[in-house]
């Protein structure tokens, strides 16, 4: 299993390709032309970890691990520069009031507010005995990680650090190397992306409830009542309750595109060169 550290950003990454499901797939793909209108071109070189909160605001890190934020049509507004040099592994802006930036390298978690303003910062070493590998920001401000040297899924309230629910997952892996990458809570439900099983499903008390099975995935987002994730030059939307699948062609060639994000109104195409934003 790789050190955390050493997991590159989407724009690094090799492209995606086709993950391989059980559920129903709808037979129909509806035209990228009907689908994507260009609205907006930023230049980014090599885009990283990115997010978007719930009025559709962009967050992204940069090369350089700045983070930017942008307006729902991609207008430029903020800019956070560390104080010090730190890889972003993740972004989590769902929250809104408090987005949520994880350096891996450094072990830390910031929390800045909408306008890219840092409020705190936490020093996961001080609080945890292993190394966590992704993270994630609760409804209700408590901050779920998972540990990869003693593989929990962990949950810590910031206001008084301590640790509230510890689940272990050495049942649930088995004998597999597991690589994880990604974690989010949605919808009362906690998703834990493995590249190399799948898509961990447990409660939003940690509790398991099922595995999604997706390989070779190093993201996932939400929109509505369903997940999405590139594979097979398409993006692809499972429907979280009715469990189909449908898949909407890329507006680019599928080997140019690194992460797509999608929005209420807008969608996010991120490339080496930058970002596309298009109208939906």
């Amino acid at each position: 299993m790789p050190n955390p550290a050493s997991v590159a950003p989407p724009s690094q990454q090799p492209a995606p390709v086709q993950a391989p499901s059980s559920v129903v797939k709808s037979t129909e793909a509806a035209p990228a032309s009907s689908v994507w209108t260009l609205v907006r071109s930023i230049a980014l070189p090599r885009p990283g970890a990115a997010s978007l909160d719930r009025r559709g605001t962009l967050y992204v890190a940069d090369a350089q691990n700045n983070v930017h934020q942008y307006g729902p049509d991609g207008q430029a507004l903020n800019t956070y520069s560390p104080p010090q040099p730190g890889h972003v592994a993740q972004i989590e802006a769902w929250n809104t009031t408090k987005i949520l930036v994880f350096y891996d390298d450094r072990q830390e978690l910031l929390m800045l507010d909408r306008f890219a303003a840092p409020i705190s910062q936490l020093n996961l070493l001080d609080l945890l005995e292993g190394t966590a590998r992704a993270t994630t920001l609760a409804p209700d401000d408590r901050i779920w990680l998972l540990n990869e040297s003693d593989l929990t899924l962990r949950q810590f309230d910031p206001a008084q650090p301590r640790n509230t629910r510890n689940t272990p997952l050495d049942l649930l892996i088995g004998r597999s190397r597991p690589d994880f990458r990604f974690l989010r809570e949605y919808q009362n439900n906690l998703y834990l992306v493995d590249r190399v099983n799948g898509i961990y499903v447990f409660d939003n008390l940690g509790n398991y409830r099922k595995k999604l099975p997706f390989l070779n995935l190093t993201t996932v987002g939400f929109r509505g009542d369903e997940l999405y994730f590139l594979a097979d030059g398409t993006v692809q939307l499972f429907h979280l309750y009715n469990l189909t699948q449908r898949a909407v062609p890329l507006p680019v060639p599928a080997t140019d595109v690194r992460q797509v994000l999608l929005g209420e109104s807008y969608a996010y195409v991120f490339t080496l060169a930058g970002i596309q934003v298009y109208k939906l």
